[in-house]
């Protein structure tokens, strides 16, 4: 566990206070840890779009085309 001190907005500690009672939580850490799970979630784990997985699902039906010499075929000599 990571102790820190921050510095926060009373506007901010508002917030958290609300989130806290709520949520019904102990503490301040509690809701941060809570809050900060969620924008995880949704920043760094998002679901994929219905339309890329169309996408992906399209190109696994096209044809392969078989390359021996990719210099060769994208003309990079």
């Amino acid at each position: 566990m990571v102790k820190a001190i921050i510095n926060i907005d009373e506007n901010a500690n508002r917030i958290l206070n609300i989130v806290k009672a709520k949520e019904n939580l102990k503490d301040k850490s509690e809701v941060l840890n809570l809050i900060l799970k969620t924008y995880g979630k949704e920043m760094l784990e998002p679901e994929l779009k219905p339309e890329f997985i169309s996408e992906l699902l399209k190109a696994q039906n096209e044809e392969v085309v078989e390359i021996s010499n990719w210099n060769k075929h994208f003309e990079l000599e």
